[in-house]
């Protein structure tokens, strides 16, 4: 292995680091809002439906040997229309900047609730303003060239990693020594109802970080067997760490989580250490330690996404005026258009909304890859059944999601839909203008004809 590829270690730390680094503080408060003390049993669901996808990605990345990447190059290779291949581009990157924003949106929130922070200054809210601020100073690092390396990444996944573990693992014990006097309730009595399911297709959003590393294969060492076993890895750690962290908010914080949910986590921590006259210790430990998740999370989306529109570029599946794809690293206008939309989505959208677009997104996506590996079958080295259950899941959770949202967040259901619709009109234009162009042409003649007073 060349000392500059990546190997099991860092790239499963890079996988985690997608979908712990900035997931479970955004997104648990939106899914327990829905499904209460069986939001495990949702994270649980939604990582079944993101490990068969993944195993779908995996399987056809083993048999597509010529063209070897990630969703565009699979769509390029087993469907060869090259618009539903930038379809898919398009639609991932719509995905990745909603999970910047919902990234951003956390990290306000967490910066709001630190001690001695206001809410606001004068009329104006601080959360947006300082949300718009953490995607700026992120994509002027970006700009200037920063990167993590790989090991630096598992020093950092590691931290993030290892303070929500123990915060679940001590808050577990705290509840079950009965030292708390709070109880934990695995929310069985909600299996019989279909909000565990729709708490999962909102969750979804969560389990996407793993999809990156198919993107950036040739700086992994035996990419197809590294990255099989990363997907394989992650995805269950970050399920059992979602799960635990579920569990001991629920018991420990019900009051935050009803009156100020997406910071509840601190106070779940606050509960744990107030024992030990840490209670304030512990809140700021996981306050900053959100803090640190979300922000990094944002820088590495933007990386990798900067890299990825880049090589959509050099395919032309976007416009030249987003960046130049001849520019050495990401271009500046990529990063400047990736960063611009991330923060006006941050700014004026809220959590919910957020969280739920970027979910359609990946679930789309997902469910589309999941098709093409169920629709190679027949080959040898992809077995029908994993493919077939992130198919069905993902076309169950996309109706319920939206149901979810038109009977309980009527305003959210129409942004939702309207910028779909928008997203998906815009992305025919674009594939299809040659041949509006050419229908125009042939119509313009014969218009012009009838209409001359000539005739």
């Amino acid at each position: 292995m060349a000392s500059e590829q990546l190997g099991l270690t860092e790239s499963v730390s890079m996988a985690l680091g997608g979908m712990i680094g900035g997931g479970i503080y955004a997104v648990l408060g939106v899914v327990t809002g829905i499904t209460g003390p069986a939001t495990w049993v949702a994270f649980c669901l939604a990582g079944v439906v993101a490990a068969c996808a993944g195993y779908s990605y995996n399987a056809l990345n083993d048999v597509d040997d010529e063209n070897q990447g990630g969703s565009v190059s699979f769509v390029q290779s087993f469907v060869g229309n090259s618009t539903l291949a930038g379809m898919a581009g398009w639609t991932l990157l719509f995905g990745y900047v909603g999970s910047m924003a919902m990234y951003a949106f956390a990290f306000g929130e967490f910066t709001v609730a630190l001690g001695g922070v206001p809410d606001g200054v004068g009329a104006v809210p601080l959360r947006p303003v300082v949300s718009v601020l953490a995607v700026a100073g992120f994509v002027g690092l970006n700009l200037l060239g920063a990167q993590a390396t790989g090991s630096a990444e598992n020093v950092l996944v590691a931290a993030k990693v290892g303070v929500l573990v123990a915060f679940g693992v001590g808050g577990i014990v705290y509840v079950a020594t009965g030292a708390s006097g709070a109880t934990l309730s695995l929310g069985f009595s909600e299996l019989a109802s279909c909000g565990p399911v729709v708490a999962a297709a909102v969750s979804f959003v969560a389990f996407q970080g793993w999809q990156l590393l198919f993107y950036d294969q040739e700086s992994i060492a035996d990419p197809v067997e590294t990255i099989r076993k990363a997907v394989y890895v992650s995805i269950p750690v970050a399920v059992l760490i979602y799960g635990m962290v579920a569990v001991v908010t629920i018991a420990l914080a019900p009051e935050a989580l009803e009156s100020n949910p997406h910071t509840a986590l601190a106070d779940a921590a606050g509960a744990i250490t107030e024992p030990f006259g840490l209670g304030r210790a512990g809140a700021l430990v996981i306050s900053l330690s959100a803090l640190f998740s979300t922000g990094s999370a944002i820088n590495a989306t933007l990386f990798s996404t900067g890299h990825f529109a880049k090589g959509m570029l050099s395919d032309d599946l976007l416009p030249d005026r987003i960046g130049d794809s001849e520019a050495e690293g990401i271009p500046t206008r990529t990063l400047l258009v990736l960063g611009g939309v991330t923060a006006a989505f941050a700014a004026i959208g809220s959590l919910g909304g957020i969280t739920s677009f970027a979910s359609v997104a990946f679930i789309v996506v997902f469910g589309s890859m999941s098709y093409l590996a169920l629709r190679e079958r027949d080959r040898d080295r992809i077995n029908p059944v994993p493919p077939a259950v992130g198919l069905v899941g993902t076309a169950a959770f996309l109706p319920l999601l939206f149901w979810h949202l038109y009977t309980n967040q009527r305003h959210t259901f129409y942004v939702v839909v309207v910028v779909s619709v928008v997203a998906v009109a815009v992305e025919l234009l674009y594939f299809e203008r040659e041949a509006l162009e050419e229908e125009i042409e042939s119509v313009e003649p014969e218009f012009v004809e009838e209409r001359s007073p000539f005739r």
